[in-house]
């Protein structure tokens, strides 16, 4: 309202200065100049007062913190391209243990046509216990059991060559599905009758090895 009286007032005493002044007949023109220059100063001040009450004042920039939704108590992380990506990773998802199974068995007899075989199943298992593929390196060796002894683990009576399962074919060779295992047919000149420990060894991708022994004992 304050704005408004002082245009009305302005107002007022630009028509008195363009009406209340207006020169009778046979004035001259020096005459005429004076109340002319007093017009032009009164229009240039009420220009200036109606250009500023246009503009609206500004109110200073805050920041205003949002609220955080039920049951956070800190912002979100900052997305970057792509799905985000806990830090924490479920881990275990690689052979963490190997296991040579009861059906290992030495088959055939010594001195026959088809010799002495070691048929070896072996199951490799992660950290939540499933048999599962994996990619290594799989060593045989054959052991003498002694009895009596505090290590029965005796002489070394055979060592087979490494048996590669990186490649998805070789690998897929000797896996059996049905038993969630790997099946090998080793060849030997052990005798049946005998006691014997065989100790398998997985060389891993990353360098880790996983060992265990079975001992062999004379079928029925």
């Amino acid at each position: 309202m304050e704005r408004i009286s002082v245009h009305c007032a302005v107002g007022r005493c630009f028509v008195r200065a363009l009406v209340g002044r207006v020169p009778s007949a046979g004035v001259g023109p020096r005459q005429l100049a004076k109340p002319l220059r007093r017009s032009a100063a009164v229009w240039t001040c009420l220009m200036a007062l109606l250009f500023a009450g246009c503009q609206q004042p500004q109110a200073p920039a805050t920041d205003v913190a949002q609220p955080l939704p039920a049951g956070r108590s800190e912002p979100s992380p900052p997305r970057t391209e792509g799905p985000y990506v806990s830090a924490s990773l479920p881990t275990g998802y690689a052979p963490t243990r190997i296991t040579i199974l009861p059906l290992t068995e030495l088959t055939g007899a010594p001195g026959s046509a088809k010799g002495t075989s070691l048929n070896v199943y072996v199951a490799l298992s992660d950290a939540f216990g499933s048999n599962m593929k994996a990619p290594g390196i799989l060593r045989f060796e054959l052991y003498r059991r002694m009895s009596r002894s505090a290590e029965p683990k005796g002489e070394r009576l055979a060592i087979w060559s490494d048996i590669d399962l990186i490649g998805p074919t070789e690998n897929n060779r000797y896996w059996r599905d049905f038993l969630r295992a790997y099946e090998f047919v080793l060849e030997t000149d052990a005798d049946p009758s005998e006691t014997y420990i065989l100790e398998a060894t997985c060389i891993c991708r990353d360098g880790r090895r996983l060992s265990t022994e079975f001992m062999l004992k004379p079928g029925p």
